[in-house]
């Protein structure tokens, strides 16, 4: 019956309807499966991926040496010294096992149990070449191995020729060049920062290796892609960075630790294998209230966590309230330590090592083996115990850091309680000088934060006030940078932003809530508005990270200048811009003479101005109070026209590490980046 439903509607469905992808092509069709997102995480992905199988090759004690290098057009290059890939027949695919590597997915020499020659390795989805292959519009690869130096050239995934041996060769290793197809990634631009950040990571987890980095794009015509395995010398010195550590684990700790306090001078550390899970740890406690977890599993860095932090955390809550206990170093009325006691300060570094490794999802964000929980408990727990029973000094000072963190978190909870029970019962659902938007939808709707009552005023009067909202903050709010929630909750402009947004905060935060799906910071153009957007940053990456992660976070681009060519009006929000819309024929030198911070006053100053300036008068904004409302709203508020940049948790981040040294304690780190950025600043006088 329902069959022939089917055929008198139109609807026929049997076998012909079902799509079958053949090679790579189900990659090019759905990228984001494979490496996350199209944009810039996605398109650095590319570059873990082929960088991982180099480093996979230093895990296994074949390789000791890597280079990467980013090439003019676009182009990445990652060569190592390690076996290099085979390239005779293989038995199942009838064609080279390089071809087979390249073109196929789940497939490598991740999957052949003991015999692979990889104890570990990060690459057991086994998409990595292959995918980068599949996303590239161009893609190399030359391997020599057995005397023999062999290529293969490939485009969009597919081969443009068999793999061929070219010449004879004394090397080892692989190198592979590629170039992101455009087609998939629309802004082609890689970062240098990141690539040194991440790689920096991979050098202090694998002892004795030794990685550099060029940057060499902007060579064009002098350098390329050829068949050499380093850079030959040049008469010009290319921008480079090299990383070699043999601490490891305990290295990278003092990494992270550079711009901190240390309450306890040893690190410990701990290595070890249990059931068959390579276990690797390093903690130390700064003098700070935020904790700084690090967690890699077989050397892929897993930003979402996973079992091996589970393991991690719960023992250390255990241990540190067994030592606790046993010495008893606190009152059994203010009861045990929880997971957010113990972590506060801690910076760490956890990394496991398995055979058989799953993660969640193929972009390997966070480990799901179970197996590593349980030896990570153990491993660990066994270790620090006795790291605490051996360094006495160093276990009070850190049980006491706990017992002060947990006496805090009692304290911020009643303050959070006050807040919300005010908030919430007492009417106050909303800050008086919140001036709210008509629209209950929080998809559509806006916050603007903006400085000073001045601004607040022409932002409220220019609003489309059925989905744009504006809360004004005086002056710079609370630095939060080590106040915790009970502090930071007496703080006005702080407790007015937190009952606005409507998410609560804490360990009662609720992203569901959130009131606005758009916090647009709107801050002058000064040095002043610099550190209050720096000041709001650094409030949503500690307390509201998930805010940040959501995409919700904003900046506003207010024009630089307003430009008048006789009754043209045009706004810029660069010098470039402005350049550009006063055009090349106007008499640039004369245009400067007549720049104004502010608009002249009188027709007859008007008409004067115009006629020395060639009918172009220059407006040079300071702050958004100058802005009529009507101009705040065609510049910076009017979604269709406005240009806003989206803050993700890489901007919030780098904020907070700035934040960190320029409003920390520590003077020396302060002194340090002031002597090394005083040649950027712009003094605006």
């Amino acid at each position: 019956m329902a069959k022939e439903k089917e055929i008198k509607n139109g609807h026929h469905y049997d076998a012909s309807d079902i799509s079958v992808l053949e090679g790579l092509e189900p990659v090019r069709r759905r990228p984001g499966m494979y490496i996350g997102t199209t944009g810039p995480e996605g398109l650095h992905h590319l570059v873990w991926e082929i960088f991982d199988n180099s480093r996979d090759e230093a895990m296994g004690g074949f390789c000791n040496d890597i280079e990467v290098v980013l090439l003019p057009n676009n182009r990445v290059r990652v060569a190592d010294n390690g076996r290099g890939i085979p390239v005779d027949i293989h038995k199942k695919t009838k064609v080279s096992a390089l071809e087979t590597v390249m073109t196929t997915l789940h497939a490598g020499g991740k999957f052949g149990g003991e015999n692979s020659g990889y104890k570990v390795s990060g690459g057991l989805h086994g998409v990595g070449a292959s995918v980068v292959n599949a996303l590239s519009i161009y893609c190399k690869v030359e391997v020599h191995r057995d005397g023999g130096k062999y290529v293969q050239e490939y485009s969009q995934g597919k081969k443009k020729s068999a793999v061929k041996k070219v010449s004879s060769s004394k090397l080892n290793g692989t190198i592979v060049v590629f170039e992101p197809d455009q087609e998939i990634f629309k802004d082609i631009k890689f970062d240098w920062s990141t690539i040194v950040n991440h790689i920096r990571q991979q050098a202090y987890l694998v002892k004795g290796l030794k990685i550099k980095i060029i940057d060499a794009r902007n060579y064009a015509g002098k350098i390329d892609d050829s068949d050499i395995f380093y850079f030959r010398e040049f008469e010009f010195e290319l921008p480079s960075i090299s990383f070699y550590f043999e601490g490891g684990l305990i290295s990278l700790i003092k990494y992270y630790n550079k711009f901190q306090k240390p309450i306890h001078s040893s690190i410990f550390y701990v290595e070890k294998e249990l059931d068959s899970v390579g276990v690797e740890i390093a903690l130390q406690y700064v003098d700070d209230i935020v904790e700084h977890i690090v967690p890699f599993a077989n050397n892929i860095y897993t930003g979402e966590g996973g079992t091996h932090i589970t393991g991690f955390k719960t023992a250390l809550t255990r241990t540190l309230n067994t030592y606790c206990k046993k010495n008893e170093m606190m009152k059994e009325s203010e009861g045990g330590f929880t997971g957010e006691d113990v972590l506060e300060g801690l910076t760490a570094v956890v990394s496991v090592k398995l055979r058989e490794i799953q993660f969640e999802g193929q972009t390997k964000a966070k480990l799901g083996s179970m197996e590593a929980q349980g030896a990570v408990g153990t491993v660990f727990g066994e270790a620090f115990a006795s790291f605490l029973e051996e360094n006495p000094d160093d276990a009070k000072t850190i049980i006491n850091k706990s017992i002060l963190a947990l006496k805090a978190r009692k304290a911020a909870k009643a303050a959070k309680d006050s807040v919300l029970r005010k908030g919430a019962l007492e009417g106050m659902t909303l800050p008086g000088k919140l001036a709210d938007c008509q629209s209950k939808s929080a998809e559509e709707s806006e916050l603007f934060l903006v400085e000073g009552d001045s601004a607040g005023g022409s932002a409220k009067q220019g609003r489309d006030r059925r989905i744009q909202a504006v809360l004004p903050l005086r002056g710079k709010i609370l630095n939060v940078e080590r106040a915790r929630i009970d502090k930071m909750l007496a703080s006005k402009e702080v407790r007015a932003l937190v009952i606005a947004m409507g998410t609560s905060i804490g360990d009662t935060f609720d992203l569901s809530k959130m009131r606005y799906h758009k916090i647009i910071i709107a801050t002058d153009a000064d040095v002043d508005g610099a550190h209050i957007r720096t000041l709001l940053l650094t409030l949503f990456y500690r307390y509201f990270r998930q805010v940040i992660e959501a995409g919700y976070i904003y900046i506003a681009q207010p024009p630089l200048y307003k430009i008048k060519k006789g009754k043209e009006i045009n706004y810029a929000y660069s010098d470039e811009e402005k350049i550009k819309i006063i055009g090349k024929e106007t008499d640039v030198s004369e245009i400067q003479a007549v720049e104004t911070d502010v608009e002249p006053e009188g027709e007859e100053k008007e008409e004067e101005i115009k006629a020395k300036s060639n009918k172009v008068h220059i407006q040079r904004y300071k702050g958004l109070g100058e802005m009529n409302p009507e101009e705040l709203w065609e510049t910076t508020m009017d979604p269709s026209h406005r240009v806003l940049k989206k803050v993700d948790i890489e901007d919030a981040e780098e904020a907070d590490k700035v934040f960190e040294i320029l409003m920390g304690s520590e003077v020396p780190p302060r002194k340090s980046f002031i002597q090394s950025n005083a040649k950027l600043a712009e003094i605006d006088i």
